[in-house]
């Protein structure tokens, strides 16, 4: 069985993100970047899954400027045997990733395709289920437990009630939820087998899909600074604020 694990370069989690002086985006000049945390997830799924022969190959895919190469080969250090990275450097929406990420799906024919259920940059929660509806395919989002068996996965969900399973028929859609695993670190030696690993750069152009956007960034602002909190000395005087400051009682 083929999987395919499509990720996302973002900003560090560690870093506190600046917005530009012209309000136009997010400062990203010699800022830090990273494999978005829950494509971690999806990696590390898709890498037990071959530790248990239940998958065969693990091809990983990403969006992006070229300078993604790094986290795919971060990526291949985790244990993906090959990568492939459609080269755009223009801001993409939801729609534009879902649609380019539907051709290598189409050219791949994976059995099972396992993301992140969100970038922490936009947190859209979007690509995957948009990519489901693209192909057709079966989806599973919010997954906290994956299990294969007999060309189904049983799929775990994170819902607002609880907890939801799922059967799905392969091929199959799987957004990962921060439960499903803890991910590993790369080794030096992974580390630098991952340097001679198979690397494919596509275009959009090449694979037939145009990314031209209906939506437009207008400005970009970083969040207003909270005002400090006050004491009360009872419930009482807590009650009366409510009721003649906040004004939410």
């Amino acid at each position: 069985m083929k999987v395919l694990v499509p990720v996302k370069r973002v900003v560090d989690y560690n870093v506190k993100v600046r917005v530009k002086a012209d309000n136009s985006g997010v400062d990203l000049a010699n800022v830090k970047m990273a494999l978005n945390p829950f494509c971690e997830i999806a990696m590390e799924e898709a890498v037990r899954l071959k530790e248990k022969g239940i998958a065969s190959e693990v091809v990983v895919v990403s969006v992006g400027p070229s300078a993604a190469q790094e986290q795919l080969r971060t990526a291949l250090a985790l244990g993906a045997d090959r990568a492939v990275l459609v080269e755009c450097d223009a801001e993409l929406g939801s729609l534009a990733v879902a649609k380019l990420l539907k051709a290598v799906v189409d050219q791949e024919q994976p059995q099972l395709v396992i993301l992140g259920k969100q970038a922490i940059d936009s947190d859209n929660n979007q690509t995957g289920q948009m990519l489901a509806a693209l192909t057709g395919f079966a989806q599973g989002t919010f997954a906290s437990k994956v299990e294969i068996s007999e060309g189904k996965a049983t799929v775990t969900r994170e819902v607002d009630g609880g907890l939801q399973t799922v059967a799905l028929q392969l091929p199959a859609i799987v957004t990962t939820d921060l439960r499903l695993n803890e991910p590993r670190y790369a080794s030096l030696p992974n580390i630098m087998k991952a340097k001679k690993k198979p690397l494919d750069v596509l275009t959009p152009d090449a694979l037939g899909v145009s990314t031209a956007s209906t939506v437009k960034t207008l400005k970009v602002e970083a969040p207003a600074a909270r005002s400090a909190g006050i004491k009360v000395k009872s419930v009482a005087e807590l009650v009366k604020k409510l009721q003649n400051e906040a004004k939410v009682i």
